[in-house]
């Protein structure tokens, strides 16, 4: 009994310090994974949806202001979003005729956009671009060069496009503009401070 007791009040040998300093080295390997999962990176994203004047202009004047203060921006156009990129052009071949339809009810171009409200059959539109001119306000087809000049990136909805009947070419020309589906938009931003969706 006493060699027992003996050897349990013996003093224990303490890890050396090379082998603590290797425990906590392991235990940072495996906690920067959830860390770095968990960081959120200085980006926007935007779901540009609408297809009104008005709120693309929100849109864009966001991401332009975003872009300025060196934040990283993404423009993600679906369903009637998707006219903001037409290029005021004939319909391109090969469609049905339901896509053709929507080819020539969906406006062709940022130009064409209706408002959200007093659209008044287009006077409405008319009305804001003379108080925009008189007050040196940027036109969204401003903006939108604005946006590419500032390293905004853009991305169209494959699938809005296929619904609508827009093809490639009837689009303006953007410089790395992204065809995607809803997956890429979520990759982008998933990470991301903040996402908007107008």
């Amino acid at each position: 009994m006493q060699s027992v007791v003996e050897a349990d009040s013996k003093p224990r040998a303490e890890p050396s310090i090379d082998a603590r300093l290797a425990a906590l080295e392991d235990q940072i390997r495996a906690l920067r994974p959830k860390v770095e999962r968990g960081t959120l990176e200085d980006k926007l994203a935007i779901i540009v949806f609408s297809g009104e004047m008005d709120k693309v202009m929100a849109s864009f004047i966001i991401a332009t202001g975003a872009a300025a203060m060196g934040m990283e921006v993404h423009l993600f156009f679906t369903f009637w979003g998707t006219s903001v990129l037409k290029a005021d052009r004939p319909q391109a071949g090969g469609k049905s005729l339901l896509q053709r339809m929507f080819g020539w009810m969906v406006p062709k171009g940022p130009e064409a956009l209706p408002l959200s409200r007093l659209n008044f059959g287009g006077a409405g539109p008319a009305m804001m671009k003379t108080l925009m001119r008189r007050h040196k306000t940027a036109s969204i087809a401003e903006l939108i060069t604005v946006a590419i000049e500032t390293g905004v990136q853009f991305h169209i909805c494959t699938m809005s496009m296929e619904l609508m009947g827009i093809q490639p070419q009837e689009l303006r020309a953007i410089e790395g503009l992204d065809y995607c589906g809803v997956a890429k938009f979520l990759e982008v931003a998933d990470r991301g401070k903040h996402t908007l969706f107008i």
